[in-house]
């Protein structure tokens, strides 16, 4: 019994190493997928006055490769017959935490865009929130009917909310 105890706890260190490593790859993706947007946006913003363009067709196309890489990652996770209860419900919880950020940035881009800007990319975390407009410049009446718009639906705090526009 000994043996056999000790080969079941050799496999669960298996499983967790396994876990890690997907985990750490997911990090990666993002770190990676960030660094791409920023690069591309400070070399673009230089570069042409069609910039806002590019800029917000790649951010987007980005931002989708990322998530679809980190939602294949999470499902693996969840499919995976090695996977204990504990990633399991981890992984679906994450899964599901990226969904609704999804939406909420989907929901967001569409109101702003609704507003009258001509577009929007909207990032963040449940506490904090960017937005990036599509707009020579912003009055301070442009700030405040995004402010309304992302504090109406979002309850977060003006104060957590950073507005910037590129020029379109």
């Amino acid at each position: 019994m000994k043996i056999l105890f000790m080969k079941e706890g050799k496999g669960m260190l298996t499983k967790k190493k396994k876990f890690f490593i997907i985990l750490g790859m997911v990090v990666l993706l993002v770190v990676t997928g960030y660094l791409n947007i920023r690069l591309n946006s400070s070399t673009n913003v230089a570069s042409t006055p069609t910039v806002s363009a590019d800029f917000f067709a790649t951010y987007r196309q980005d931002r989708n490769y990322t998530r679809n890489l980190e939602l294949e990652y999470l499902d693996a996770i969840i499919t995976s017959i090695g996977s204990t209860a504990d990633y399991v419900s981890t992984a679906t919880n994450k899964k599901l935490a990226l969904v609704a950020q999804m939406d909420r940035e989907l929901i967001l881009e569409g109101l702003i865009s609704a507003a009258g800007f001509d577009d929007a990319i909207v990032t963040g975390s449940s506490e904090s929130l960017n937005i990036i407009v599509k707009s020579d410049g912003l009055t301070s009446n442009d700030v405040a009917k995004i402010l309304t718009i992302v504090v109406d639906e979002t309850k977060i705090s003006p104060t957590n909310i950073k507005i910037s526009s590129i020029a379109g």
